[in-house]
């Protein structure tokens, strides 16, 4: 199972929050490269962090008061109860995840891009996941976690724009955000949700199915969203 971070375990986009607060305000102009599809979100996250300006302190303070989703906790042991291994990906900071997810109390693998202190108040960003033919050209390529983790079952759990490719490959879908609109659009099965909760139902009847299924884990009030047939 693969989690997203920001947006879906964190309430907010973690790396925006320290953008703002700590950061010059042409990363803004950035920013709207990347929504424009001129760059990727390796170039466009390279360059924002470039532009920070915090202590190692400070931003670890900000990572501590980023708001997560209560019910992720007991997700995530529910789900090492019933052996189902979880790993959280993310296109944002690898600092700022474990530091959250540490707060929280879960202990998971965090594959993300790789924040590092330069001294002082200066910060780059290393990609440890990045691919050269990545066709989003992101920062990390969730694709490859998808595709090169020998597990049974690809569940993609997210949403936002860094997931969009890897819910092509997924086995099952859950969405919310701009994910969910991507699904609906591009006519890709997937489960909505607002918060894991809602997750925790679906993961929790798909493994009390006697096929354990994904399709017959869905609720009635939380149907899969399919391309119409022609």
């Amino acid at each position: 199972m693969f989690v997203d971070f920001d947006g879906t375990i964190a309430v907010d986009d973690t790396t925006d929050l320290i953008l703002e607060r700590f950061a010059d305000p042409a990363w803004r102009e950035i920013e709207a490269d990347w929504v424009a599809g001129k760059i990727g979100s390796r170039e466009c996250l390279a360059r924002q962090i470039d532009l920070v300006r915090a202590s190692p302190e400070a931003l670890d303070a900000l990572a501590d008061e980023a708001a997560f989703d209560p019910a992720f906790p007991a997700f995530v042991t529910y789900c090492q109860i019933h052996d189902i291994p979880v790993t959280v990906i993310s296109d944002g900071l690898d600092r700022v995840a474990q530091t959250v997810l540490a707060r929280a109390g879960v202990d998971v693998p965090v594959l993300a891009n790789h924040l590092e202190w330069r001294g002082g108040d200066r910060w780059r960003l290393a990609f440890p996941y990045a691919v050269a033919d990545c066709r989003s050209r992101a920062g990390h390529c969730k694709c490859v976690a998808l595709t090169q983790t020998p597990y049974a079952m690809h569940m993609l759990i997210g949403d936002g724009r860094s997931d969009f490719c890897a819910a092509e490959g997924a086995d099952l879908v859950l969405a919310k955000g701009k994910l969910a609109e991507h699904c609906r659009n591009a006519g890709l099965p997937h489960i909505p949700f607002a918060d894991f909760a809602e997750v925790h139902t679906v993961v929790a009847e798909w493994i009390e199915s006697p096929r354990r299924r994904p399709r017959a884990a869905r609720p009635p009030e939380i149907p899969v969203h399919a391309p119409t047939p022609a």
